[in-house]
């Protein structure tokens, strides 16, 4: 589908423009050409200006491109983290600079806020994967089982499940609802590969589904081993959603946030993050003392956002993400229910 209609045109690149974006451009000079600038800098200027008249926050994950996550993003980080941090905020509009059911995220934690995403078809492969009526299915089949569902799904998915999880979190999710549901079986959806990396991780059984990230399911444990021979003493760092082979040939697996933690504590000389590689972009603008070896999966969803689509979307205030009321209020008990874990005081009321 065309998409022109998304996309806004912003004032040519001046000396004025060139001066007052000249501290981010300071910053991600290293990964962001001189020549690029000339274009992003116009739209970047009046983005941000725009975005203070319109009292309105954008929240860049972390597969944006350093542009937007460095340069219009008052927050970052993966998508839970964005929409509980917008909803601390007195913004009345949240820009979500990622994909849609990262947008019906901020919209359950912040119903009173408008929600824009600046290309209504960035979807996802993994949450596209099962359905509102899928689950229904599953507690058909599994009667008295709990369904513990991955964060990376619609809205309508969440609200038929017992729990949500993230990456980070999802061992001890599995564990916690077992517990409490006093069983030894766990429904944990869609991902197949997270569900297979987390019962390597616990006793407990998980029946899984075959849902998969388009990203992620395309490395291999060749690949780890090309990467080894071609950049000896790297550290690799893995994504859970990535095969669990992949995962057994790195270093260490985790959620984007703790691959990132990870470089910051420990300082590799060489690494390379087995994710969507605008990420060690991202990273490395942080942290210019390690070298990144950069595998390159790109994310045709994540990258349908761009700045000139987020300054559109400020200017039409569209596209406007809703949720059915009821749908909302079920998917965050859900979200909710995972909050709690490892916090009994509020476990009365998830």
């Amino acid at each position: 589908m065309e998409d022109v209609g998304f996309r806004a045109e912003a004032p040519p690149f001046t000396p004025a423009i060139a001066q007052a974006t000249r501290d981010l451009y300071s910053k991600v000079r290293h990964v962001v050409p001189e020549i690029e600038w000339a274009v992003h800098a116009p739209y970047i200027k009046a983005i941000n200006d725009l975005k203070r008249q319109k009292n309105a926050v954008i929240l860049g994950h972390n597969y944006m491109t350093p542009e937007i996550f460095h340069c219009v993003a008052d927050f970052v980080g993966d998508s839970l983290q964005l929409a509980r941090e917008a909803a601390k905020t007195d913004a009345k509009v949240i820009v979500q600079a990622g994909v849609h059911f990262m947008a019906e995220t901020s919209k359950i934690l912040s119903p009173s806020k408008t929600v824009l995403i600046p290309d209504p078809l960035a979807g996802c492969s993994l949450a596209a994967s099962i359905t509102g009526a899928d689950v229904r299915l599953l507690k058909q089949k599994y009667p008295g089982l709990p369904i513990v569902t991955y964060v990376n799904t619609s809205a309508e998915v969440k609200a038929e499940s017992d729990v949500c999880c993230t990456s980070s979190n999802a061992v001890q999710v599995v564990e916690d609802i077992a517990r409490e549901w006093d069983v030894d079986t766990v429904v944990m959806i869609p991902d197949e590969y997270l569900a297979q990396n987390v019962a390597k991780q616990t006793g407990v059984k998980i029946v899984s589904w075959k849902g998969r990230c388009e990203v992620h399911e395309r490395f291999s444990a060749a690949d780890i081993r090309a990467y080894r021979e071609a950049n000896p003493g790297v550290v690799v760092l893995a994504h859970p959603e990535c095969p669990p082979e992949v995962v057994a040939a790195s270093d260490f697996a985790g959620s984007t946030s703790a691959m990132i933690g990870y470089v910051g504590k420990h300082r590799p000389a060489r690494v390379v993050m087995v994710t969507e590689c605008s990420m060690s972009d991202n990273v490395a603008v942080e942290f210019p003392d390690v070298d990144f070896v950069r595998p390159c999966n790109l994310c045709p969803h994540m990258k349908r956002i761009t700045l000139p689509k987020i300054l559109h979307s400020l200017q039409t205030m569209t596209v406007e993400v809703t949720v059915d009321p009821d749908i909302a209020v079920r998917a965050k008990r859900a979200v909710d229910r995972m909050l709690a874990v490892g916090k009994p005081q509020q476990r009365a009321a998830a």
